[in-house]
């Protein structure tokens, strides 16, 4: 178990991930604790920074985001590096950016609408930045699983 974690707030982690609406004295029929006691675990989970936010999961495909695509990115100037994050921090197409080993530097997910979308972002983003050398685009095809739950241990 994490530092300052115990078995309910495992439970409780579990619970919100599936469904962060269910009221407080559901939760807490649920878990045996009083609706006050898990609204105080909730407000320490929050301020651990073990819970980040409550969000509404969109279907990106019910607003016409039909094409999810993961974009590597690479160059060998370290300074690129600043200029492409502030760019990518400023783009609404890009869900989320990760700094990865091997032969790129990073790695994008994107949601757009079109392969046309696409050439756009390429030319108006990446291309944009000074220094950016190489990508390699994968299209998503489906995704049999999409979920943001992570595995609890408690």
């Amino acid at each position: 178990m994490a530092a300052g974690l115990d078995e309910i707030d495992y439970k409780l982690l579990g619970l919100l991930q599936k469904d962060d609406r269910v009221p407080v004295a559901e939760l807490g029929k649920t878990l045996g604790v009083a609706p006050s006691t898990l609204n105080d675990r909730i407000r320490r989970l929050v301020k651990l920074g073990v819970i980040t936010g409550f969000h509404a999961k969109v279907d990106p495909e019910k607003l016409g985001l039909d094409l999810l695509a993961y974009v590597f990115v690479g160059w060998s100037d370290p300074t690129t590096e600043k200029r492409f994050l502030e760019r990518i921090g400023e783009t609404a197409e890009v869900l989320e950016a990760h700094h990865v080993t091997g032969a790129w530097n990073y790695l994008l997910k994107v949601r757009l609408k079109t392969n046309r979308d696409l050439e756009a972002f390429f030319t108006d983003v990446l291309k944009t930045v000074p220094g950016m050398q190489r990508t390699e685009t994968l299209i998503v095809l489906s995704s049999p699983k999409d979920t943001n739950v992570v595995a609890l241990r408690g």
